[in-house]
């Protein structure tokens, strides 16, 4: 399992191992599945224009966001954090037991109503956990 780092500022970059940004990540598993904006846009309610703002980097979408997104392309949330980009294919990740999507589904009903503080505190807890899962 890969670490993410997350900045929290516009323009903001995710990675594992190299710099990546989720916005050119959705853009490009948008593209790879033949889909327009608007295609995004009828399937999860967002509009055109804020998905172009996520993709060209001016905003960081909530975790919530990012789980309508990878709905609407039929993905699951975590591909969008693998390292894809490597030997030009994505890796495929294993299906989440239903302990793992409850849990997962908790952090983020929990993590809506987070300050930036707290939030980032989970976010170090949980790479721990995933560092002492390797």
């Amino acid at each position: 399992m890969a670490l993410i780092t997350i900045q929290a500022t516009p323009g903001s970059t995710y990675k594992t191992g190299s710099r990546m940004n989720i916005g050119e990540t959705i853009r490009n598993y948008r593209l790879q599945k033949g889909m327009s904006q608007g295609d995004i846009e009828k399937r999860t309610g967002l509009l055109r224009c804020y998905l172009s703002r996520v993709e060209n980097g001016h905003t960081i979408p909530s975790l919530d966001t990012l789980s309508k997104i990878a709905t609407a392309m039929d993905l699951p949330l975590g591909q969008f954090f693998t390292d894809h980009f490597s030997n030009g294919s994505s890796k495929n990740l294993p299906p989440l037991t239903e302990d793992e999507v409850r849990f997962l589904n908790q952090i983020r009903r929990y993590s809506m109503n987070l300050n930036d503080s707290d939030r980032k505190l989970v976010l170090a807890m949980v790479k721990k956990m995933a560092a002492g899962a390797k």
